[in-house]
């Protein structure tokens, strides 16, 4: 009897388990582009189309060597409109009772293939680096689990930037020389980018009939949709970009998006790259002596550290995981992140840039629009759905960790140890957003004070309960203490008054 294989449109690598524990030669390989995967949230119209392009150069690529696949498009007539649906449609096609699968990477799917009224074999996804199996053994009876700990044991488990059993350079990770602004360079590369071929030129006009309405830029379509040329991609950037990575990673320019930054995220989220291969060419390029060690620490710390300690997180945590607000935090989301008119500039850069690219820097989500959020007191699943809707290479398990745990720290403290909560000191200090800005980072009251810095301390002081205990938020508390009761008051007031603004939708 045959069987069928389902492929989603984030499982698009040759070697997923389910393909290897298939039959080419009697099971059907199922793909299906439906409404309820495209309309689970309003995703970024360059993010449907690459899924959808790369799905459709994947399913010819199975077709070549030599599989059955039944695909569905998504204006397909006889389309179920969901993934259970499709299956019971090919399996009255084809006669099969059951389904192979490997795992899917969010609890929503999970569920609906457990439902699923076919008998459905379930297959972990190996292509990490970390199980949820070793995830789960390497957190048992952890007071807390911090990346840092964790990100260790990788480097030791895989070998990468190691000198025997001692990282090798002496040092674990080289943040103190990662931090540098800046500076315009009319030479520095961008990454890599690809012209539409007819496959993604069709799909491009199907997103642009199907979702005219979802926030941001179908256009201009520059994205890698096949594994050749995502690999391309990573050979780029490892070439021309990877060696000052390091140094700038956290830097922002206005009208620079990329800097030294890869761009290959949504690649490896929809497995068009594996996290196994790229750090392998990190870590080449590292030894040939062409990229210095910060620079390849700095990014296979993305890799083997952030990448797989938040999807262990958000297995370990369990379906309940998105949804949480420890900080109880209820302000509706303002306009401005959906392109509303707004006064700063940091958030009108990142915003725009957002919309145009459905991309941005790990910085630019988590102190700029994150850190924006999380003071002004945004309800945490507002933000959740913003960034999953908007970005490229946003998918549950990798995004809520990000957002709802470091960003907005509405897990409690499950994966960060304090707030990441900022004034506008810090963007000023590694961006040249605040250089014409209607407002003065250096302002800390009155006409023209910087909202970042009003709501800094807004934040601080209404949650004191719960951070002046922090071992590493106690100076900061004791600053605030030192300061005349007026200016407090002053601070308070006009924090007040500029969330009683935001919320009556005025242009902030």
């Amino acid at each position: 009897m045959s069987r069928l294989v389902l492929i989603l449109g984030d499982q698009l690598s040759p070697d997923m388990a389910c393909l290897r524990d298939a039959d080419r030669a009697r099971d059907t390989v199922v793909m299906a582009e439906v409404r309820s995967e495209a309309t689970y949230a309003p995703h970024h119209p360059k993010k449907i189309a690459l899924i959808f392009s790369a799905m459709r150069h994947f399913a010819e690529e199975l077709r070549g060597d030599g599989w059955t696949v039944a695909y569905t498009r998504y204006d397909d007539p006889e389309n179920a409109g969901s993934i259970p649906g499709e299956l019971l449609r090919r399996a009255d096609e084809t006669g099969a009772t059951e389904v192979i699968a490997t795992e899917p990477g969010e609890w929503r799917l999970i569920e609906a293939m457990r439902d699923c009224p076919l008998e459905v074999k379930l297959l972990p996804d190996d292509r990490f680096v970390c199980s949820r199996k070793d995830f789960e053994a390497w957190a048992e009876g952890r007071k807390e689990l911090r990346m840092e700990w964790f990100y260790r044991e990788m480097r030791r488990r895989t070998g990468y930037l190691m000198k025997g059993d001692d990282p090798a350079g002496g040092k674990w990770n080289y943040d103190k020389l990662n931090r540098k602004p800046a500076a315009r360079d009319l030479l520095r590369s961008a990454p890599m980018s690809f012209t539409p071929d007819d496959i993604t030129e069709e799909v491009l006009a199907l997103v642009q009939r199907e979702f005219p309405d979802n926030f941001g830029s179908l256009r201009p379509f520059d994205f890698a949709v096949t594994r050749g040329d995502a690999r391309r991609a990573l050979s780029h950037f490892v070439r021309r970009l990877l060696p000052e990575f390091g140094p700038y990673q956290d830097a922002m320019l206005t009208g620079e998006p990329y800097l030294n930054h890869a761009l290959i995220s949504p690649y490896l989220n929809v497995g068009l790259l594996s996290p196994q291969e790229v750090c392998d060419a990190v870590q080449a390029a590292w030894e040939a002596g062409e990229v210095p060690i910060q620079s390849a620490e700095g990014f296979i710390r993305q890799i083997i550290g952030w990448r797989e300690f938040v999807r262990g997180v958000y297995f370990l945590e369990g379906p309940d995981y998105p949804h949480r607000n420890a900080l109880n935090h209820q302000r509706k989301l303002p306009p401005l992140y959906w392109g509303a008119e707004t006064r700063m500039a940091c958030l009108r850069e990142v915003v725009a840039q957002t919309r145009d690219n459905a991309y941005a820097h790990h910085i630019q989500r988590l102190m700029v629009t994150g850190n924006f959020a999380l003071i002004a007191g945004i309800d945490p699943a507002e933000v959740h759905e913003w960034y999953l809707s908007v970005y490229a290479d946003a998918f549950e398990w990798v995004e809520a960790p990000n957002t709802v745990g470091m960003s907005q720290f509405a897990d409690g403290g499950v994966v960060g140890s304090k707030p990441y909560a900022s004034s506008a000191n810090y963007i000023d200090r590694m961006s040249d957003y605040c250089t014409g800005c209607d407002y003065f980072a250096e302002k800390k009251t009155g006409k023209g004070a910087c909202p970042f810095n009003l709501l800094y301390w807004h934040f601080l002081n209404r949650h004191r309960d719960r951070f002046e205990k922090n071992h590493r938020m106690g100076a900061i508390y004791a600053s605030w203490d030192r300061m005349d009761e007026a200016r407090r008051e002053t601070i308070l007031e006009e924090a007040d008054d500029f969330l009683t603004r935001m919320s009556r939708g005025e242009a902030v």
